[in-house]
């Protein structure tokens, strides 16, 4: 996987040794986010945001991945559940709901 990811959380993935590209948000000029969403650069989008004003800033980037039918996550629970279903391969475990993955992920954590 190749992961784009905008400054803050660029530099956190940075920091926990985990690659990744700097892609621009939206209000910081082009190319951004959005544009390599409209290139069909992205197949899968986690965009966890706090606040009104993220939210609002988001809107373009929601609109754009339900045009294109692409995967889109809101929460580190959510994207933590797609981690584990990648990770165990689902694909040979046959489909299993959100919920499931999620209640999965919590047993293996311990939570």
């Amino acid at each position: 996987f190749r992961i784009v990811a905008t400054g803050g959380t660029s530099r956190a993935l940075e920091l926990a040794n985990i690659p990744s590209v700097r892609v621009l948000k939206v209000k910081e000029g082009r190319p951004h986010i959005v544009d390599l969403i409209k290139d069909g650069e992205v197949q899968l989008v986690i965009n966890t945001v706090s606040g009104k004003q993220a939210q609002k800033d988001s809107l373009s980037i929601r609109q754009e991945t339900l045009l294109r039918n692409i995967p889109y996550y809101t929460t580190i629970e959510g994207a933590r559940a797609l981690v584990l279903a990648l990770e165990k391969n689902q694909s040979q475990a046959g489909p299993r709901s959100l919920q499931e993955l999620h209640r999965l992920l919590s047993e293996e954590s311990g939570a």
